[in-house]
This record gives C-alpha cells, sequence and structure tokens, in this order.
C-alpha cells in the first residue's frame, strides 16, 4: 500500500472539490453548523467513490443520510461506552465511598487507579479494532444502501484481511497523525485559530472520506 500517494491523492480530492468552488465550501460550513449531519450525508457520496467531489444538493437525502450515519456510528460505540462505563465505575464507587475526607479520597483513587489503566488501554485497543470496522461498514453502507452492511462482520473481516491488518492500522496511523498537526497548528494561531479549524471541517472532512474510500478500494472489493 502506497501511503504517500493515498494522503496525496486524497488531499488533491479535496483541493480539487473545494478551492476555488468556495459556494460549495459555503454550503459544506452550512452542513456543519447544521448539527453536522448533511456533511455526514455527503461523506457517504465520497465513500460510493464519486469523483470529482460531488456536488452539495438534495439536502434531504443528505439529512436522511446523515442521521443513518449518525446512528451507525452510536451502535459501534456501543462497547467504548461499556469499557468506559467499566473503568470509571469501580473508581467513582470508591471515591463516593471516601465520604469526602481527602485522604480517604486519596487512597480509594490509588487502590482503583489500576483498575482504571488497565480499562483505559482495553478502551484504545477496543478503539482501534472498532475504528477499522466501522470505517469499512460505512463504506459498504454507502455503497450498498444497506444498513445492515455496515454490520455485516464477515464480509468487513474479508476486505480488512485483503487490505492488511498491520497496513489499515499504519495507515489510520498516519491520517490519525497528518490531522493532529493540522489542528495543533490552528490551536497554536492565537484568536483566529478555532475560527480557521472550523472553516477547514469539510476540506478535512472529503480528505478523510476520500482516504477511507481509497484504502476500502485497494481490497478490491466492489
Amino acid at each position: 500500500m502506497d501511503f504517500g500517494k493515498m494522503v496525496g491523492e486524497s488531499f488533491g480530492y479535496a483541493k480539487e472539490g473545494l478551492v476555488g468552488k468556495w459556494m460549495k465550501w459555503i454550503l459544506l460550513l452550512i452542513a456543519t453548523i447544521i448539527l453536522m449531519l448533511p456533511l455526514m450525508g455527503y461523506a457517504l457520496r465520497v465513500y460510493r467513490g464519486e469523483k470529482p467531489a460531488p456536488e452539495v444538493d438534495k439536502w434531504g437525502t443528505l439529512f436522511i443520510d446523515g442521521i443513518k450515519y449518525l446512528i451507525i456510528c452510536l451502535i459501534y460505540a456501543i462497547p467504548l461506552f461499556i469499557v468506559l462505563f467499566l473503568a470509571l465505575a469501580p473508581m467513582v464507587t470508591e471515591v463516593m465511598a471516601a465520604g469526602g475526607d481527602p485522604a480517604a479520597v486519596s487512597a480509594a483513587l490509588a487502590a482503583s487507579i489500576g483498575t482504571f489503566l488497565v480499562g483505559l488501554i482495553i478502551l484504545v485497543i477496543l478503539a482501534i479494532i472498532i475504528g477499522m470496522f466501522s470505517s469499512i461498514g460505512m463504506v459498504r453502507f454507502a455503497r450498498t444502501g444497506s444498513m445492515g452492511e455496515a454490520f455485516n462482520f464477515g464480509a468487513i473481516s474479508a476486505t480488512i484481511g485483503k487490505i492488511g491488518w498491520v497496513s489499515f492500522i499504519i495507515a489510520l496511523i498516519i491520517m490519525g497523525i497528518i490531522m493532529g498537526i493540522i489542528e495543533l497548528i490552528c490551536m497554536l494561531i492565537p484568536f483566529v485559530g478555532q475560527i480557521i479549524s472550523f472553516i477547514l471541517i469539510p476540506f478535512i472532512t472529503i480528505v478523510e472520506a476520500r482516504y477511507i474510500c481509497l484504502i476500502y478500494d485497494s481490497a478490491g472489493t466492489a
């Protein structure tokens, strides 16, 4: 898998789709403001492999697709919520049982920190796995129109197997680092950094969606 080529193609796709086409960019910013639902729906169009970047139209469809996108994300997030709860519950219980006494609270935190750290490690590992499955599942949903295909774990596993589990993880890490750097740069810009970060949301969304699309297509799966 040529990671550099995929990153370059993804940024080029977003640049071609938005730079100089400011009305499309503005419409996607409006889509961001409206609970991001239309923007999620737009990402599904990118997942379908449309090239160049699709127009921003049929807002009713964008809303409906965005809601479906959100539902799929929430379902995938359920195991993460459960693990997080199990990791935090002992700590919260111990602190509450301490009755507000500082020494007892400190002792309670020390006693439960090990369980919390183990839970945190499990949470990170689970998040990576879920991120892989949900990404491929979302593309399957986008291309088939069936929400059930987003949870077709057998087909998703087969696709990831063709991509390569290690290659997929590396690909996600690379994009995560790039997006983290962009966000960090925006945070470091005084006063207008948050505004720039908001303006870049449509561009970043398209880059990430196209990147996942290219990873999916590298498996040769329809």
